[in-house]
């Protein structure tokens, strides 16, 4: 901590540029001399790559060795090339990128270093100035290897065989000529065109490449007489592409702030972002943060947007007060004003989505691996690297990754890559229903991406809204046909605005600005088609968007996105949108990513599987009653380290009864435990579950959920109780979102079990997750067809879709807090040493053996869901002791305070603003109780007796909080 303390003291010191007089007596005795200090001077004006004329190092040395004692750093690190301080290295010490790449080529070779110490940056511009790659590295090491005592004894024979001029690359008209200090020598050896060209770059002002005759240009630059500069300026734009010409080696070990901001710069990049909005949004330093566009312009990964005129136009200067908080630098863009607008009113609710809708489609690193394969298709390979490494796909893009997608179609696949090629099918599937804006098109996208408008006159996808659209010149014909039209299909087939358009007899006004209303006939206001509102998307990586700063992202989140939209399952370090940010289907909060989740749908809808839930850090002697004699146990941890299956479905492990003990023992110790027991007839002939996905989003009616049923593809004698669940289900809790719920088939116990009949199952509850599944490609079909049925993405606003995220926090939130360690459940069930005189303030309820599993009669399903749905105690309590379960009520005369409904408190005080407790925290809430899940409401569950060695509640309950604050 010292030394940690030590140096931030020097590198303050180094920043207020004090002198060695001025330190502190600590700082002066740790460094010993004068000498040292201006040594530490250097060294972290060279690592941090900062110009000699505007650091502390012009005060301690000279410029020349300055700049000398860099480059002998960045050879030695194989850094990259510093293009910012070119005015010196390049002009005046005469190192041309290519020739300091050759330099750093015959360093690698000369101490036999693989291609892959040569760290990412600097090899992709290496290969692109010098034309060696990995393969032309690898064939001259084999040639000097060849050699054998010659190359043992003489290492510059590598040196002859690089190259001795520099590759073509592509030159943007836009870009800096700049000379370098001619010698006599060289000046004598030119050409009239060339002296022509060197005087004409002396006395112009601008000097774009445009301006000059490439062949000129091309001949001076390869003889070392001119470099390239790419100017970027604060207000310029500019949009990242493909990384073509990546090369993914290790990164790098040095200091580099440049490089380092560019992975951010590649996240946060926008085409409506100016580069000062970009430093302000990474709270970066400007200078170093045009370098590293500019670098990224120079390698062709960021394209900038200029109007073609500007290349003739005088060259801009720097504003000086291009990062204040005037007007006019917070109004660089329309897109800044708009976030800005939103910042001050994140707590107004749901934003409103007007014009385009900019959506960022959040994936995690498997995609990114499995469109790598090349047995898929060759062309992802470029998207792959450019997401993996980018961490993000712009909507320029996306095109054309459908395009190479859809270039698997017809293809078989098996194993392995049979789960790699369905992600891609998803992946292609889900991307097309966004850019169409969740509207039909019967497959018809065009080269930009944006979905063209049926060709028929009527169309049944497009949403019903009640605006105020001017129609101009409409005459008296067309208008009594829309009318009839309209009416005569009850509004539900609207007149289409492209038909309008196209027959020139009329045109529908549709902008959101200036609006008028809609008169045919002198009549009142009709419902007509809106024109469909347009997407775009960007592909995000959830690691990448992790990286940043979390005020980094949100600002990122308000700057560029309406609609965010996440991949399910994503990792646990996965970050999530505030609810005060864009509009986001997806889990609602990292509650929702455990199995909290589950137990607040299955309470909230009081029907579900039988679960038992155990506390961190527990051990059993013996398995409690409910779990004894399975057949097989589904097992779900807080955690996420049983989440199975390949491309991280959400299922669970399934394991053997006779295993479950040994299964429990070792999860408890890392993490808390569901445990859903199952019997021999719940599963089917192969010994695996029977579930059903039903996607979303689903309304309560009748048609959709029929229309959902249908889409299942179930055998008629297996439908069995499925519109009736879904009905009850969806008038409880909303389903208006986009994912999936799975659906779990029970054995349903009766009296008289002579033969398995239809009534002999029942569906249930299991599982609901939020966001897109891309392991199932026809699980996402299916989501975009009820995309397009229910027009959500066409809807004026998202407020629906808000609220019911807005509820599922409330729930969770209340859950939470009412089951883990410090909830007033949990502070009265596991109260320090009362575990010995439970038993006496318990008043016995029923008594008798509980077991569905083994002894479905005793009791039978009817008495068990009658005694679920009588009226209870808030704190009963089911109990085990090693031979019976019974149930128990807590007497609540001393603890009232603690027995009182949290959700009471908590809805009180619900008003619709943006709830943010549990939105900001990443930490894992564990429950503080054991708890069961009867089928229909979830009680406190008493297993002492199952327990090694009798372990206390408390301490127990008191080791888990302690546990879950660490985390």
């Amino acid at each position: 901590m010292a030394a940690t303390v030590e140096e931030q003291m020097v590198v303050k010191a180094i920043r207020e540029e004090c002198p060695w007089e001025s330190l502190p007596k600590r700082l002066q005795s740790s460094l010993h001399t004068k000498e040292d200090w201006h040594r530490r001077i250097v060294d972290y004006c060279i690592r941090k790559r900062l110009q000699w004329n505007t650091c502390f190092a012009r005060r301690v040395c000279k410029e020349g060795e300055y700049y000398e004692e860099m480059m002998r750093y960045l050879r030695r690190n194989l850094a990259l090339y510093p293009y910012h301080l070119a005015d010196y290295i390049c002009r005046v010490s005469r190192i041309s990128p290519f020739r300091y790449y050759c330099d750093i080529l015959f360093e690698a070779m000369k101490n036999e270093q693989p291609y892959d110490s040569i760290p990412n940056f600097t090899a992709a511009d290496a290969l692109r100035l010098t034309g060696v790659g990995r393969n032309e590295f690898i064939d001259i090491m084999n040639k000097c290897r060849s050699k054998k005592l010659m190359w043992k004894l003489n290492k510059s024979i590598a040196k002859e065989l690089l190259p001795t001029q520099p590759v073509d690359f592509p030159i943007d008209p836009w870009w800096g000529v700049c000379l370098v200090n001619f010698t006599i020598e060289e000046f004598k050896k030119l050409s009239e065109e060339e002296t022509a060209t060197i005087d004409k770059i002396c006395k112009e002002e601008a000097n774009s490449y445009v301006l000059f005759d490439p062949k000129v240009i091309d001949g001076l630059y390869k003889r070392g007489l001119v470099y390239f500069d790419v100017p970027v300026y604060p207000d310029d734009r500019f949009k990242v592409s493909r990384l073509e010409g990546f090369v993914s080696n290790k990164d790098q070990s040095y200091e580099d702030p440049i490089e380092e901001l560019l992975y951010a710069v590649f996240v946060v990049s926008s085409a409506n972002a100016t580069v000062a909005e970009l430093a302000a949004t990474l709270q970066a330093d400007l200078y170093q943060l045009q370098a590293a566009a500019s670098f990224a312009c120079r390698l062709g990964w960021a394209v900038k947007l200029l109007d073609a005129d500007s290349l003739l136009e005088e060259t801009p200067t720097f504003p000086g007060n291009i990062l204040s908080d005037d007007e006019e630098g917070s109004n660089a863009s329309i897109n800044s004003e708009k976030s800005g607008q939103q910042l001050l009113s994140v707590d107004a609710g749901p934003r409103k989505i007007s014009g385009t809708a900019h959506v960022g489609l959040v994936v995690d690193a498997n995609v990114t691996s499995y469109l790598m394969m090349g047995s898929l298709s060759p062309g992802l390979k470029s998207h792959a690297v450019t997401l993996y490494e980018a961490g993000k796909l712009g909507d320029s893009c996306i095109a054309e990754l459908c395009s190479d997608l859809a270039s698997l179609e017809g293809k078989k696949f098996e194993g392995v890559l049979e789960e790699f090629a369905n992600h891609a099918f998803s992946l292609r599937c889900f991307l097309e229903c966004l850019q169409a804006g969740g509207v039909s098109t019967s497959g018809n996208i065009d080269k930009a991406g944006e979905a063209k408008l049926p060709t028929s006159s009527v169309t049944t996808h497009l949403t019903k809204i009640n605006i105020e659209d001017t129609v101009e010149d409409c005459p008296d014909e067309l208008s009594q046909r829309n009318l009839s039209d309209l009416n005569g299909n009850d509004g539900n087939m609207l007149m289409s605005s492209a038909t309008l358009s196209e027959s020139g007899e009329g045109m529908v006004r549709n902008d959101v600005e200036d609006s008028g209303t809609t008169q045919l006939d002198g009549s009142t206001d009709i419902d007509v088609v809106k024109t469909q509102r347009k997407y775009k998307v960007d592909i995000l990586r959830c690691e990448s968007l992790a990286s940043l700063p979390p005020a980094t992202l949100e600002r990122l989140f308000l700057r560029d996105y309406d609609i965010i939209v996440s991949m399910v399952p994503l990792p646990s370090s996965s970050v999530l949108p505030g609810p005060s940010g864009p509009i986001h289907f997806g889990p609602p909060s990292y509650s929702s990513m455990t199995p909290w989740m589950k137990l607040v749908l299955y309470t909230a809808g009081n029907c579900g599987p039988l679960s038992a839930i155990f506390m961190k850090g527990q051990r059993f002697r013996l398995l409690p009653e409910p779990l004894a004699g399975c057949e097989k146990a589904l097992i779900w941890s807080w955690d996420n380290s049983v989440v199975g299956g390949l491309g991280g479905k959400f299922e669970g492990n399934l394991v053997k009864g006779n295993l479950l003990l040994h299964c429990l023992n070792s999860m408890l110790k890392q993490s808390a435990v569901l445990v859903q027991p199952l019997s021999m007839n719940d599963l089917n002939a192969s010994g695996n579950l029977i579930t059903v996905d039903i996607p979303l989003p689903l309304k309560s009616d009748d048609q959709s959920i029929a229309s959902v049923i249908a889409q299942t593809n179930l055998p008629q004698d297996q439908v069995l109780n499925l519109s009736s669940v879904l009905k009850d289900l969806s008038s409880k809790f909303e389903l208006s979102t986009l994912g999936y719920l799975r659906l779990l088939r029970l054995h349903r116990h009766t009296e008289s079990e002579s033969h398995l009949e239809n009534g002999s199952y029942q569906w249930v509850p299991l599982s609901l997750e939020l966001g897109i599944p891309l392991f199932s490609p026809k699980l996402c079909e299916r989501i975009c067809e009820r995309v397009v049925a229910s027009c959500i993405l066409q809807k004026e606003d998202l407020a629906e879709h808000y609220d019911v995220m807005q509820t599922v926090r409330r729930r969770l939130r209340e859950l939470c807090g009412e089951y883990q360690a410090t909830g007033p459940v949990a502070k009265l069930f596991n109260k320090r040493g009362s575990s010995k005189d439970l038993p006496r303030v318990l008043i016995n309820n029923i008594s008798g053996r509980w077991n569905p599993v083994n002894d479905p009669l005793a009791p039978n399903e009817h008495e068990r869901l009658k005694l679920a749905g009588r009226q209870r105690c808030r704190t009963e309590v089911v109990g085990f002791d090693g031979t019976f379960i019974r149930s128990y009520a807590l007497a609540p005369e001393n603890d009232e305070a603690a027995t009182k409904p949290i959700s009471e408190e908590q809805s009180s005080t619900h008003d619709g603003k943006p709830d943010t407790e549990d939105a900001d925290s990443k930490d894992v809430v564990l429950p503080g109780v054991n708890l069961i899940f009867d089928g229909a409401e979830l009680h406190p569950f008493d297993i002492s007796a199952c327990l090694q060695a009798r372990q206390p509640l408390w301490l127990i309950a008191e080791a888990s909080a302690a546990s879950s604050t660490v985390i």
